[in-house]
């Protein structure tokens, strides 16, 4: 299931960066001083009363200079309201109640989502201050006063936000549910492929780039069973991001790879690799999730019996990255190929979600460490005393060892291409957790 989305929204300079940060745990750097620029890190996880949920850090909503500007933060505003379960809107005590929070409360109002109000800069502990009580006139209910500097009552604000978090489901039905995000620079074709897949047009397609805003799903049921198609908004370089429109269409995208089972990393055949490419790859590689190469625009390419094979070489070094990965040539507008890949996304789905028993696993291991004797330094010799497979979705494997400095990634490795020759494991990545004897 995907986890709850919490927004933080409010005006500039409310804290509403440091109070993400305090929430999730960690020091972030994240600035936006400028509308429209994309931060590194935009969105965590935190966990709080045994929910997890995702926290979002919007841009600040500043509607204080003509129309154009207006109209761009009611747009902004919305695009973060729309995507979330719960609002946490931040004001702030020193400043008291200004004309931007009355706005922005009328918003949230209308939006129908629960609004938590969080009063900020409560730096002082004991009874609030005279000035905290003129924020009921926002209308929002009970304001929480917070220090996102020091801590002091984040605790009850996250108490109030999972409170209205929405209630967890059983999986029972979902198990079954494959879900496929389509990912991708703009104008690779994902809009496309989702239109010929579901046979009609899910999605509007145009030369445009950032037609696509929204993380859209279509269910589709074949013979290879029940698949989740979420067509994403394209992935551009951080600094051609240009409004913040588009910056909340990369958050959803990121998004749509977390709850993802399986990504089709799309390219443009016409154009070739870029570095891009690799950057929203490495997106899907590091959150662990199974990964298909979609070269798409195949029939675009003048191609002899040659053609193929050199493209798949140069990919397979580009991508060496993640090797584990298949790839697929089609054509979204032709329909070519494209009725193959929900066989290759079933069988990359069961890989990511593949749990091999103890016993075959040290099998593998005891002939793996026959064939090649592990590393050795000073004298030492790295000795792996048993390994167990600890979770699945990506597959990881926890190695009990004498030294973890004697475990070196090349042996690594060696030991996942040994696995995955015997157990298959195509299209997912495989992680390795080295624990030394006597850790807890």
């Amino acid at each position: 299931m995907s986890k709850p989305v919490v927004a933080i929204v409010g005006r500039p300079n409310v804290g509403k960066s440091t109070l993400f940060n305090k929430l999730i745990g960690q020091r972030l750097s994240i600035v936006d001083d400028t509308p429209g620029v994309t931060r590194d890190r935009i969105y965590g996880d935190a966990e709080w009363s045994g929910r997890k949920f995702s926290i979002v850090d919007t841009g600040g909503i500043e509607p204080s200079a003509g129309d154009v500007i207006l109209s761009q933060m009611r747009e902004q505003a919305q695009l973060a309201i729309d995507a979330a379960d719960v609002i946490v809107f931040v004001t702030d005590l020193r400043t008291g109640v200004v004309a931007t929070d009355a706005d922005i409360a009328a918003m949230l109002q209308k939006s129908g989502r629960p609004v938590v109000l969080c009063v900020n800069k409560c730096d002082s502990i004991g009874e609030p201050p005279a000035e905290f009580y003129e924020f009921y006139n926002l209308g929002l209910g009970d304001p929480i006063g917070v220090s996102s500097v020091h801590g002091h009552g984040t605790g009850d604000l996250l108490d109030a936000v999972v409170e209205y978090l929405p209630a967890e489901q059983e999986e029972d039905g979902e198990s079954e549910l494959i879900r496929v995000a389509i990912i991708g620079k703009p104008n690779v074709g994902k809009s496309s492929l989702v239109n010929r897949i579901s046979g009609g047009n899910r999605c509007i397609v145009s030369d445009i780039a950032g037609t696509t805003r929204d993380a859209i799903d279509t269910e589709i049921e074949n013979r290879f069973g029940r698949f989740v198609l979420i067509d994403t908004a394209g992935l551009r370089r951080q600094k051609k991001v240009e409004n913040s429109i588009e910056k909340y269409s990369v958050i959803r995208a990121q998004m749509a790879v977390e709850r993802a089972d399986v990504c089709l990393i799309m390219l443009d055949a016409a154009v070739g690799f870029t570095d891009q490419d690799s950057k929203v790859a490495g997106l899907a590689h590091e959150a662990g999730k199974g990964c298909i190469i979609v070269v798409n625009k195949w029939d675009a390419v003048e191609k002899d019996d040659r053609t193929m094979i050199e493209y798949r070489k140069s990919l397979e070094k580009d991508f060496s990255f993640m090797s584990y990965a298949p790839m697929i040539f089609i054509s979204a507008k032709t329909g070519q190929r494209v009725d193959r890949l929900f066989e290759l996304i079933r069988h990359v789905a069961n890989s990511n979600a593949m749990r091999i028993a103890t016993g075959m696993l040290n099998d593998v291991l005891a002939q793996a460490v026959a064939r090649v004797q592990p590393p050795t330094d000073k004298g030492r010799r790295l000795k792996i005393y048993y390994m167990t497979q600890a979770t699945v979705k990506p597959p990881t494997f926890v190695c009990f060892v004498n030294s973890a400095d004697l475990f070196h990634f090349s042996y690594q490795r060696y030991l996942e291409n040994r696995i995955r020759e015997t157990f298959g494991m195509e299209g997912t990545p495989i992680r390795f957790i080295v624990r030394e004897r006597g850790d807890k």
